[in-house]
C-alpha cells in the first residue's frame, strides 16, 4: 500500500453514471487510472464530489472495491466517513473494512449545527474510533456551521491520530491561524481550487481537488511547484485556470466538473437528483473555454484528452 501523504494534488473522485442512472464501473475504472496517469498525489472516494448522498450502501461498497482494485496500491486512498449523527458514524468505523484505504476525511456535522463544543465533542468520538488517520473537513457553505480555528487546533493538539484539516471556509484570516498555530505533524489542505495558490503561500500543502478530476497534470503541476516555493511558475497556471474555477461551480458541484469530463469525452453528463447537469448556457461557456485553452497533446491520446498550452 501506498505511504499516507498530505502533500500535493488530492482528487475528490466524481460518480460516473450511464444514462440510465447505474454506476458506470466502466467510466469509473478510466476516471482512477486518468488521474493517476495525471500524476494525482492521492484519491478521496465517496466526498461530496461523488455525489455520496444519492448512492445506495451497496453501491458504495462496490465502488470502494472497485477504486481500491483499479488503483492497486499506487496512490493513497481517503474514504469519506462522515455524518450528523455521531453514533452511526462511529458505528460505520468500527464495522467498515478499511483494506486499502489510508485515512478517512470527516465533514463537520451538517445541518443541525452543532455548538463549536458539539463539533469537538463529535470529532473526539471519531478519532477514539477510527483505525484510521482522520482529516477534519470544514465547509460551512454546504453544512451551516463553520468549524472555527480554536476548534481546529484543539483538536489537531488533543488528538495524535487527527492529521489534518480540509478548509474550504474561504476565511482567510481563519486558515492563517491554523497555518501558524498548529502542530508540526498537522496539515492544513485547501478545500478550494480557487484559493489553492493564495493558501499554499501561506503554508497550505496542497489541496483536495474538484478541478483536478479533469486536469490533473495541469493543476497538479501548479500545485508541485507551489511546494517547492516556484510561486513566481505557479502564478500562470493559477491565472489559466480562473475563468473555469467560477465556471465550474456556478451551478453547483460536480456538474460543472462533469460537464467538463463530459467535454473531454471521459464520461456521460449525468447527475443523479436532486442534482442536474448545468444549464445549457452553462454548459457552452465550459465548452467553448476548454476549447479555447487546450490542445490534443499525443501523450493523451488514449484517454482522448485535450491538454493545457501555455
Amino acid at each position: 500500500m501506498a505511504d499516507m501523504t498530505l502533500k500535493g494534488l488530492g482528487v475528490a473522485l466524481v460518480t460516473p453514471f450511464r444514462q440510465d442512472k447505474t454506476v458506470d464501473f466502466e467510466a469509473l475504472r478510466r476516471m482512477v487510472e486518468y488521474v493517476i496517469e495525471g500524476l494525482c498525489d492521492y484519491i478521496v472516494v465517496l466526498g461530496t464530489t461523488g455525489e455520496t448522498p444519492a448512492l445506495f450502501p451497496e453501491e458504495k461498497d462496490a465502488i470502494r472495491k472497485e477504486i481500491i482494485k483499479t488503483n492497486a496500491g499506487r496512490v493513497p486512498l481517503v474514504l469519506g466517513v462522515g455524518g450528523n449523527n455521531t453514533q452511526l458514524v462511529v458505528n460505520e468505523l468500527k464495522n467498515t473494512d478499511f483494506t486499502g484505504f489510508n485515512a478517512i476525511l470527516s465533514v463537520v456535522p451538517f445541518y443541525n449545527k452543532p455548538s463549536q463544543e458539539g463539533i469537538y465533542r463529535h470529532y473526539a468520538e471519531i478519532a477514539k474510533a477510527s483505525p484510521l488517520p482522520v482529516i477534519l473537513y470544514n465547509v460551512p457553505g454546504r453544512t451551516g456551521v463553520n468549524m472555527t480555528a480554536a476548534t481546529t487546533l484543539s483538536l489537531a493538539r488533543d488528538f495524535e491520530n487527527i492529521i489534518g484539516v480540509k478548509e474550504a471556509s474561504g476565511n482567510f484570516a481563519q486558515i492563517e491561524e491554523i497555518i501558524k498555530n498548529k502542530p508540526e505533524k498537522f496539515e492544513v489542505i485547501s478545500g478550494d481550487d480557487s484559493i489553492t495558490y493564495p493558501l499554499m503561500t501561506l503554508g497550505a500543502v496542497g489541496v483536495i481537488s474538484v478541478i483536478g478530476n479533469a486536469f490533473p497534470m495541469e493543476f497538479g503541476r501548479m500545485v508541485r511547484l507551489c511546494l517547492e516555493g516556484k510561486y513566481q511558475e505557479a502564478l500562470p497556471i493559477h491565472w489559466r485556470f480562473n475563468e473555469l474555477f467560477s465556471l465550474l461551480f456556478v451551478d453547483g458541484n460536480p456538474a460543472g466538473v462533469k460537464c467538463a469530463l463530459n467535454a473531454l469525452g471521459l464520461i456521460e453528463n449525468e447527475l443523479r437528483l436532486p442534482l442536474v447537469p448545468t444549464r445549457l448556457s452553462t454548459n457552452e461557456k465550459i465548452h467553448n473555454l476548454i476549447s479555447q485553452l487546450y490542445t490534443p497533446s499525443p501523450s493523451e491520446e488514449s484517454f482522448g484528452i485535450k491538454r493545457i498550452t501555455y
